[in-house]
């Protein structure tokens, strides 16, 4: 896989936008929005995750930013995914696997390139992303598929995540101990016990020195987001240098 490939910041594109299908697996369909620059391309791709404490949220929640980046000379898939508490950990994750799967199977289709292909991912949807990133071959999250995304995988070239929730244990012990009952309620919604909690955290996987992949990392954070402590993108960005982030 590549790790380079043209980019100019500076660029300024027309962005036409549209919605198509990318799953329908379990008969609930999903759909993504497209923010394709117009130009000659192939323009890299990025999958973004939207936040939402794993409860709420949709794809086009953040279409001004998105728009943004797309005018740059990025392709943007922005994606739903289901959400809890109908649809507990690690539904969120599957729907994002498989997305990148899919984005690579019809790259072509929106002006992007398949080979260059990275993650976008903001709060809850930054601890998604990066699940996915770190298992792309986990048969938990490779759940779903189809002879559509047949041939994919579903690794990134590289990942980027603001104010992402990177240790889902010691974020949950945070939010109890600092009484943010309306976290700490999303929280057990989606992963319904503190097992579930440390298992399905980013920094545990490092923690208990899982095999994973770590693409190159870009964290994005606030020192003055009394939702996210620091440590805890400290303590993840320190661990992924040492494991070879």
């Amino acid at each position: 896989m590549p790790s380079t490939f043209d980019y100019n910041p500076q660029a300024k594109y027309e962005v036409r936008s549209f919605d198509v299908p990318y799953q329908e697996a379990l008969g609930q369909p999903l759909e993504a929005t497209i923010y394709q620059p117009e130009g000659d391309g192939p323009f890299p791709a990025i999958l973004f995750v939207h936040g939402g404490a794993w409860n709420a949220g949709t794809r086009t929640g953040q279409e001004i930013f998105n728009t943004g980046l797309a005018a740059s000379g990025l392709v943007i898939v922005s994606i739903d995914f289901r959400l809890a508490p109908d649809h507990p950990y690690p539904a969120q994750v599957e729907d994002t696997s498989y997305a990148v799967r899919w984005l690579k199977a019809h790259a072509s289709e929106f002006n992007a390139s398949r080979d260059s292909v990275g993650g976008l991912g903001s709060s809850s949807g930054g601890h998604t992303l990066m699940l996915a990133a770190m298992r792309p071959h986990d048969p938990r999250y490779t759940v779903l598929s189809s002879p559509d995304v047949e041939g994919h995988d579903g690794t990134f070239a590289y990942t980027i995540a603001g104010w992402p929730v990177l240790d889902s244990f010691a974020r949950y012990q945070y939010t109890q101990s600092d009484g943010y009952d309306r976290l700490v309620k999303n929280t057990e919604n989606y992963f319904l016990n503190e097992d579930a909690m440390q298992e399905g955290s980013p920094q545990g996987i490092l923690d208990r020195d899982e095999e994973a992949d770590m693409p190159p990392f870009l964290i994005i954070q606030g020192t003055a987001d009394l939702n996210i402590p620091m440590s805890i993108p400290r303590t993840f960005a320190h661990s992924y240098r040492i494991a070879g982030g």
